[in-house]
């Protein structure tokens, strides 16, 4: 079955050659090994399920993240003229949901979250279908995700315990040691084929800009967006930040909207669309922008915050310069702003208080429930707790709760010392991966010396650029989110 892999790559995606480490990944999943594939930002993770897909008898399973990553995996499917790929999620009403059951077999590549999979009526039908591979994409999720707001991540390892389950693909472009560990033991993976590839992308240059205030670090970001070539994602940590960095920058003639969970999907997906057509220049957005976004010419990427760790850092300034041509990233910080991020990263932890309210609920007969109503506790707290309490005692669920929350701190105060110390920025990132250097390039980062007028060419952002087919990409990209 191996022979013919690069007729398959010509006949069904158009390429001649695969890049390095697809063809060893799929060498691994054909010959029906567990895998974690750890592959860079842009070097196409996708490939490495979609081909074993064609020769593979049944079904691939894709857990997806996020909603906005299913639509736009199916979408490219689609374009290459596959027509058996569906995503099960929110948009289905109840009666597409039941239809979509009753015939789920006949298709190739079927899009799940880990919540969607946990539904009793989908564990029961996938129980019955012949699966000859289940892939977790963006696996680092399982580890950035499962332990605190998204812990049906954590439940996916009850599902795949089973004794003639199919094989699975883990792939991510970031996982550290500990990560890595994660994703092995909560997907029950069976002496799992590890394939790792260098993480570091040489055109992507770091820089961190120290400033005084935030009225000084957004006359700064202002500034570099009108001097120097987009396109570009600016990352904040809040939604209202993101709406008023839009709309200042908007005054100043940038193409750019806002992107964030407080929108509705329809419209974050329309965003998304004018990105990617080119309608817009930048897209400011919390973290819920970028995953899976295929759009080769970003040259730059702009935090306003320390992101919560090194491996969301890498996530999201691995977006940039995917057509391998020089790109920027920017982080604008001030030295205060570690106390917001560790709130923001640590905010969704229940604490002491909440875990002994929950389980004296329960014990009372009460539904936990309430609790959310009275607005004592937040579904997120309530979800965290539906797990972790039947598994461990309250003082146990308390420790775990504790060690977790001083975890997300630890990295933010990693993040912020790769960025204040002395020490080459790009060095420090990949030896916390595990990984070394191999060639520091010219024009490295703001540590090693920095010539931004050598990356990204100075220009004046065009007022408008003329889409003739704008009203077209327009009415396609909403066909294309209701088939």
């Amino acid at each position: 079955m191996t022979s013919n892999l690069e007729k398959v790559l010509y006949d069904k995606f158009g390429y001649r050659t695969f890049r390095q480490g697809q063809k060893e990944i799929i060498k691994s999943i054909i010959n029906k090994e567990d895998v974690l594939a750890i592959l860079p930002t842009g070097m196409g993770k996708s490939l490495c399920y979609q081909l074993p897909g064609y020769l593979l008898p049944h079904s691939v399973i894709i857990i997806s993240p996020l909603l906005s990553l299913m639509q736009d995996q199916v979408e490219q499917l689609k374009k290459m003229g596959e027509r058996r790929v569906v995503a099960v999620n929110s948009f289905l009403t109840p009666p597409e949901k039941n239809a979509l059951l009753q015939r789920m077999e006949t298709y190739k590549f079927i899009f799940l979250s880990p919540e969607m999979m946990m539904q009793e009526q989908v564990k029961a039908k996938l129980m019955t279908m012949k699966i000859s591979l289940v892939v977790a994409d963006e696996a680092h999720c399982i580890s950035q995700w499962g332990f605190d707001f998204r812990p049906d991540y954590l439940r996916l390892s009850d599902w795949l315990s089973f004794s003639g389950r199919p094989p699975i693909l883990a792939l991510t472009a970031t996982a550290t040691p500990k990560v890595i560990e994660d994703i092995t033991t909560q997907l029950n993976m069976r002496q799992p084929s590890i394939h790792i590839q260098a993480l570091d992308r040489p055109n992507i240059r770091y820089e961190a800009v120290e400033v005084d205030s935030q009225e000084h670090k957004f006359d700064l970001i202002a500034e570099q967006i009108e001097r120097f070539t987009g396109p570009g994602i600016l990352y904040t940590q809040s939604r209202r930040k993101a709406d008023e960095y839009a709309l200042k920058l908007n005054a100043k003639g940038i193409r750019i909207a806002s992107y964030h969970a407080g929108m509705e999907q329809v419209d974050r997906m329309f965003i998304q669309q004018q990105f990617l057509n080119g309608e817009i220049d930048w897209v400011c957005a919390t973290n819920a922008f970028g995953m899976g976004v295929h759009k080769d010419d970003v040259r730059q990427i702009i935090h306003d915050h320390f992101p919560s760790s090194v491996a969301n850092y890498a996530q999201e300034v691995g977006r940039a310069g995917r057509d391998g041509l020089d790109s920027l990233a920017t982080m604008f910080f001030t030295r205060d702003d570690e106390d917001y991020s560790i709130f923001v990263a640590t905010n969704d932890f229940p604490e002491e208080t909440h875990v002994r309210l929950y389980k004296e609920f329960q014990q009372n007969g009460q539904h936990p429930s309430q609790l959310v109503e009275i607005g004592v506790l937040s579904e997120t707290h309530v979800r965290i707790l539906t797990y972790w309490l039947p598994r461990k005692s309250v003082e146990e669920t308390i420790d775990i709760l504790h060690q977790l929350k001083q975890q997300k701190i630890q990295q933010i105060y990693l993040m912020k010392d790769i960025l204040t110390n002395s020490s080459c920025i790009r060095q420090q990132i990949v030896e916390v991966f595990g990984q070394q250097l191999k060639e520091r390039p010219e024009n490295c980062c703001s540590k090693c010396g920095l010539n931004k007028e050598n990356i990204v060419n100075s220009s004046e952002q065009p007022a408008a650029k003329l889409i003739l087919n704008a009203w077209e990409k327009r009415i396609s990209a909403l066909f294309q989110r209701n088939c």
